[in-house]
């Protein structure tokens, strides 16, 4: 059983839809869902037409939905850093707060978008509450620093650390020459710092492995649109992250009579073409284009349609 879906890809090829479809289908089949929005434009409420916020919201039985807060991430991160300058503080160590800033951007400081959206998965992964999770994330750029994240905030949070446990040793050092073996500062169990590498770490395990997640390309069948995807599949893989589906989104069935519709029909089908033979290991569903807004549970029923098997 697949847990957790993610959908990924270019900016405006209709991800939001997607994972909203997505969601409504494994609701109906009896999966009780969350629908995780991580992009910072968030568009979760207008696609299901319900106030989705920062707390999961239920949209309908079953299903549920909530837009990561990306003050959230950066919140919790700098939390950590505020703490450490607090005990450098008692340790006779003043920072003023362009120095808490230089250690809080130690090793390569992640986006706040890219914060939010890590600390949403950690918070959803992590919980039992529902059956499948299915996350909307950011256009390409975001989701690729995103997969990064992990390593990244490992880095910083491995500098911080050897920092502080410097620091320590040093007052420890201290305090045993002043007042004997006893004085020294011992330090029992895992602190935040430790937890946050963990949780980092439980999160990069869980994007890898193929027997609970399964990464699904949205894009659009035109040209740029086929590249990109090409290049994102690539880098999903470098990153180890199971890519399992291309879907195909605002497919011409039905040209008629209309020599610009034909000629777009043309186009988009050699764009799909090339998806597969390019990609010819990814299974492709395509999804009918609409006219007007996709919103709603209705428009959301015909999307769903045309997905693959419920996972």
């Amino acid at each position: 059983m697949t847990r957790f879906l993610l959908y990924g890809g270019k900016g405006g090829v209709g991800k939001t839809t997607v994972a909203a479809a997505t969601g409504h289908r494994l609701a109906v089949a009896g999966h009780e869902t969350l629908v995780v929005s991580t992009d910072p434009a968030h568009s979760l409420a207008d696609a299901v037409k319900t106030e989705v916020g920062s707390d999961p919201t239920k949209i309908r039985s079953g299903l549920w939905g909530v837009e990561v807060d990306p003050q959230t991430g950066i919140d919790r991160y700098r939390s950590l850093f505020e703490a450490l300058a607090s005990e450098f503080s008692d340790a006779g160590i003043r920072m003023d707060e362009e120095e808490i800033a230089d250690l809080f951007t130690t090793g390569v400081m992640p986006g706040s978008d890219e914060l939010a959206a890590i600390e949403g998965m950690a918070t959803y992964i992590e919980s039992d509450r529902w059956d499948r999770v299915v996350f909307d994330t950011a256009p390409t750029g975001h989701t690729l620093r995103l997969l990064d994240l992990p390593s990244v905030m490992d880095r910083g949070v491995a500098t911080a650390m050897d920092l502080r446990d410097q620091v320590r040793r040093k007052v420890n050092t201290a305090r045993t020459m002043m007042f004997g073996p006893m004085a020294s500062r011992r330090d029992d169990g895992p602190d935040d710092f430790t937890e946050m590498r963990e949780r980092m770490e439980r999160v990069g395990t869980v994007l890898r492995d193929p027997e609970q997640t399964a990464f699904r390309v949205v894009t659009i069948p035109e040209t740029m649109a086929v590249r990109e995807t090409e290049r994102l599949v690539a880098k999903l893989r470098e990153f180890d992250v199971p890519v399992t589906t291309l879907v195909v989104n605002k497919v011409i069935e039905e040209a008629g009579d209309c020599q610009r519709c034909q000629g777009k029909q043309a186009v988009q089908e050699d764009a799909i073409a090339r998806l597969r033979e390019s990609l010819p290991e990814l299974a492709i569903w395509t999804i009918p284009d609409q006219s007007g807004e996709v919103t709603g549970i209705e428009a959301l029923e015909r999307v769903a349609d045309s997905l693959g098997a419920v996972e």
